[in-house]
């Protein structure tokens, strides 16, 4: 990977991670780059290796959206005034589709509706429906955005009038 790809990746994670984060760091970038900072050190043999062989940066960004995915569970889990519920989308062949998202999805706001203050965070979605493997059809990203659609449609009709929830998608 070419040092200015590398550099606009890096800046697209740092404001991946001020976005995720925002609660934590204020927006800060500062801080922000401290936590950008520490997850590529925990996954610093993934980057050498990416930096070798330039075909498993998806890799490395499913690695780093993993990683970030886990820190801000971790965080949450702190606070007991905030839920937060993870969906990953790709953990089966079958986890995508209509059905079993909105079961998913309905899992996860059973869970959140005791707290006034949650967070709902969906990853994987995008692979799942368009795998990178493959070519991304016009029915697949109809697919895809059908499901973003149907996500943020139930998430609000399910969610209490009076509740703070955040919705990401990784």
């Amino acid at each position: 990977m070419s040092g200015s790809a590398r550099s606009r990746e890096d800046l697209r994670r740092l404001h991946f991670i001020n976005a995720l984060f925002a609660h934590a760091t204020g927006d800060d970038l500062y801080l922000a780059e401290q936590v950008r900072s520490a997850i590529a050190f925990s996954l610093a043999d993934l980057e050498t290796q990416t930096s070798a062989h330039p075909e498993l940066a998806e890799k490395y960004d499913a690695a780093f959206n993993a990683a970030a995915a886990a820190l801000l569970a971790k965080l949450f889990t702190r606070h007991p005034r905030h839920g937060f519920f993870h969906w990953d989308a790709s953990l089966t062949l079958a986890s995508a589709t209509p059905l079993f998202t909105r079961a998913e999805i309905m899992v996860g706001l059973r869970q959140l509706a005791p707290y006034r203050n949650s967070t709902l965070l969906v990853t994987n979605l995008r692979p799942a429906l368009i795998p990178p493997n493959r070519r991304a059809t016009a029915r697949r990203q109809r697919d895809y955005v059908e499901a973003l659609d149907f996500i943020r449609a139930l998430t609000a009709a399910r969610t209490v009038r009076g509740a703070n929830l955040q919705l990401l998608f990784l």
